[in-house]
């Protein structure tokens, strides 16, 4: 059980870290909104270690450590490492989905790029289908078929933030559009770097993921139904707070370059609404077929992972590799400024 006082660093930094999640997060009922909401902390807290620290390989490497020790029963002296400690015992949480949020982070400290579509939706499947199959597990929804619509929620979210950053990653020299887009355009990716610039064939490809998780959103809502009565609002509320910023960059012709789009208070009073409305029409109308789709190739390892609840299932080749490969650089990297040290005379 999450300790009071961890539960409410949690929720503090939640409320000033994730303002959409926040919002959302007031329509669930209590015995999910407090896990969730020290689940998102603690997820939070992962990607701010690496997206905002120069050393974003030790930060890996870091976090890596730190859920061994939340696995092994004796996480750091944290507030955030001790509340998700709490939720891996409570909701018996499968080790693969944490680890494949690890493995996202891991591929950004590596600075890799996506050549196409699929490849950004397997980034996107790490850094957040990941979290939305762990929200799945606090629910308790084990169905293959609510999993796979959650997966489908969580990518949408993703792309509709790498089409709002599109210029602010660019100032950090990332790249998440695929680069196949930009070889049709006759774009180079180094030169849009240098001179990061709203040109129509941006805008066609920030408009074309936006469409794309316009998509997977509407799929994804097929699946709401399949939740829990209490927890549909709150769900519901995640998937028309974060496609209303699709909205805005459309209202922006789709120029995610010179300014980011923000939605406001009164448009996320509106929707939440609109999620209470929406979830009492759920409460009778029949499941739809979409539910049954067939969940995204990228997606499916989530899926299995949370469906059969293996805890303590050990880590995937796949991110042994990538860890390994990161603790080499870091190796190589300290070896080079322990030379470059003892130069200096």
């Amino acid at each position: 059980m999450i300790a009071p006082g961890d539960l409410e660093h949690c929720r503090e930094a939640i409320r000033h870290g994730s303002l959409s999640f926040h919002a959302a997060s007031k329509l669930l009922p209590a015995k999910v909104r407090d896990p969730a909401l020290a689940l998102y902390a603690f997820c939070r807290l992962a990607d701010d270690e690496v997206d905002l620290k120069a050393e974003k390989v030790d930060a890996v490497l870091r976090l890596r450590d730190r859920l061994d020790d939340v696995y092994a029963g004796r996480p750091r002296d944290a507030a955030p490492d001790r509340a998700f400690a709490a939720i891996v015992e409570d909701f018996e949480m499968p080790r693969a989905l944490p680890d494949a949020l690890l493995e996202g982070l891991a591929w950004d400290a590596a600075g890799r790029r996506y050549n196409t579509l699929s490849g950004v939706r397997d980034y996107s499947a790490r850094v957040a289908s990941a979290v939305g199959a762990m929200m799945c597990v606090l629910m308790g929804v084990r169905d293959a078929d609510a999993l796979a619509r959650a997966c489908d929620l969580g990518v949408a979210m993703q792309l509709t933030n790498i089409a709002r950053d599109v210029g602010e990653d660019a100032l950090e020299r990332r790249i998440y559009l695929p680069l196949d887009w930009f070889a049709e355009a006759g774009i180079s990716p180094e030169g849009f770097l240098r001179n990061p610039e709203p040109t129509d064939a941006l805008r066609r490809m920030v408009k074309r993921l936006v469409m794309e998780a316009n998509r997977l959103y509407m799929r994804s809502e097929a699946g709401i139904g399949a939740l829990p009565r209490g927890c549909r609002p709150g769900i519901y509320g995640a998937r028309f707070i974060y496609a209303g910023i699709g909205g805005r960059l459309a209202a922006m012709g789709f120029d995610s370059i010179s300014a980011r789009a923000r939605t406001g208070k009164v448009q996320k009073i509106g929707w939440l609404g609109q999620s209470m409305l929406l979830s009492g029409v759920s409460m009778v109308m029949p499941h739809s077929p979409v539910l049954f789709a067939r969940p995204l190739d990228e997606v499916q390892f989530l899926v299995d992972a949370a469906a059969r609840g293996d805890r303590d299932a050990s880590r995937s080749d796949a991110l042994i590799s990538v860890l390994a490969t990161l603790e080499q650089h870091r190796v190589e990297q300290r070896a080079r400024l322990t030379g470059r040290s003892a130069g200096v005379t």
